[in-house]
């Protein structure tokens, strides 16, 4: 067995990423091969004069990358089996994702074991052999009366005739903006705001209007302002947790906007993934202000985005018929056994298990974000599974998630996010994505490390 020596590629802004470098270097030039063992941790460090934790990481990293596996009692050693491509350069490691805004998928959840349950479940029933056929465009009549249900702990007096099954929040956003919109028609939104919403328009031939935010989510001064110079057709909220800044508008502000909407006569679309997941509810604009309210809930943030199935609240039967029309054109219906999976977990009380241990999963991870990023500027709600970061005076956003891609983690600067041209310098890190809590903590870890790191003026070797 060769005896590596250990060293640190010269120019690598992170050390352990260095000692990584290294060691590809080294089995790509032949100096290590498969099945050499590698010095004890402790040995490496003190030959390279850095901190052992540096050393773990890099050897944490090295076995993401799948270049050497850990032997207990024996040490760690070079694997037999390595993906040549990768020692040769001719693909990047896999990233750590940050930027994937989904729930974790807490051991707890069992979804592995839960979704095929329900579905054998589901079909050995009588009649069950009907949810794989077609079915209204609406969502059956199960589905919906499960869907008013669960919304009603939420909504005030909702009613299932006054509810659409889409396949997903995205797909219920495009059909609700064709149902309700015209080309060139304007809908305001936050300065910042989901990106699915800035598709939809550009696909539909309608003008974004941006609105001024604060800590607090959309300014009803910015909203006012607008209406009075050129009224939107519609206005796009997501009023709690928001996507990306994290606020939750207040009582007293959903209220005001709710007014001024009244007054100038403005639709208001209501895109509500998060408020399940925190602990005190809000009364949402469906129930402030139900007339002039299309609202979405979408299990994908709850529960899981497999089942892709979403919910509308229309301000009315009439109108959820016109909905469904769209919805027919479109795509026909949502897939009947995912609604009815997401029925059976209603009723049977499974829907809140799944909420509760996203829940507690992401006030886990907020607690280590907050403990790894400890002096970054920050803003999380603790029950949501994304932090809005402020960037340092010398970053800029698009800089930052540049390097940080280089680095092997992925992240989203606030560009993708901006409606106008007054943007913040901020990335969203999503911390669902992440398999396990390590991993979470050593993409985390890599982000606080890139924060301090001076700002480098090029983004690319050109």
């Amino acid at each position: 067995m060769t005896a590596w020596k250990p060293w640190i590629v010269d120019g690598s802004q992170l050390k352990y990423r260095g000692i990584v470098e290294a060691l590809e270097t080294d089995l790509k030039e032949g100096r290590l091969q498969p099945g050499d063992r590698l010095p004890p941790q402790r040995s490496i460090a003190e030959v390279l004069d850095v901190d052992l934790t540096t050393v773990t990481r890099a050897f944490n990293e090295a076995r993401r990358r799948g270049l050497v596996e850990a032997n207990a009692g024996r040490g760690t050693f070079v694997r037999r089996r390595i993906d040549d491509s990768r020692i040769l350069g001719l693909s990047a490691p896999p990233a750590v994702d940050l930027s994937m805004n989904i729930p974790s998928q807490p051991a707890s959840a069992n979804l592995k074991r839960l979704i095929p349950e329900t579905i054998a479940n589901i079909l050995s029933e009588e009649h069950g052999m009907l949810n794989l056929h077609y079915q209204e465009s609406t969502g059956s009549d199960a589905d919906r009366a499960a869907a008013a249900v669960w919304l009603s702990r939420r909504i005030d007096q909702v009613k299932p005739s006054s509810i659409v099954l889409t396949s997903g929040a995205q797909s219920a956003l495009y059909a609700i903006c064709t149902c309700i919109l015209t080309r060139g028609d304007a809908i305001a939104a936050g300065c910042v705001t989901y990106p699915g919403l800035k598709a939809v328009t550009q696909q539909l031939g309608l003008t974004l209007q941006s609105l001024a935010m604060d800590d607090k989510g959309i300014t009803p001064q910015a909203f006012e302002a607008c209406c009075r110079q050129r009224p939107p057709k519609a206005l796009y909220v997501i009023p709690a947790i928001d996507n990306p800044t994290t606020a939750t508008l207040p009582d007293d502000r959903r209220r005001e906007l709710a007014a001024i909407a009244r007054r100038h006569g403005v639709i208001i679309i209501e895109d509500d993934p998060y408020s399940v997941l925190q602990v005190d509810h809000l009364p949402p604009f469906a129930s402030l202000a139900p007339e002039i309210t299309w609202h979405i809930a979408t299990l994908s943030k709850c529960a899981t985005p497999a089942l892709r199935i979403a919910y509308v609240v229309t301000p009315g039967a009439a109108l959820a018929m016109r909905l469904a029309g769209i919805i027919r054109a479109v795509n026909l219906m949502v897939p009947p056994i995912n609604a009815a999976v997401a029925s059976r977990w209603i009723s049977t009380g499974i829907i809140d298990d799944l909420t509760v241990a996203i829940r507690d999963e992401n006030i886990a991870r907020q607690r280590l974000a907050a403990k790894e990023l400890g002096h970054a500027d920050i803003v999380a709600d603790s029950c949501g599974h994304h932090i809005w970061l402020k960037m340092p005076p010398h970053w800029r956003a698009a800089d930052f998630a540049d390097h940080a891609k280089r680095a092997g983690i992925s992240v989203v600067p606030s560009s993708v996010f901006a409606t106008g041209s007054d943007e913040p310098e901020a990335l969203r890190l999503s911390l669902g994505v992440a398999p396990d809590r390590n991993a979470l903590v050593d993409a985390l870890k890599e982000v606080a490390d890139l924060l301090v790191q001076p700002a480098l003026g090029v983004r690319a070797i050109v």
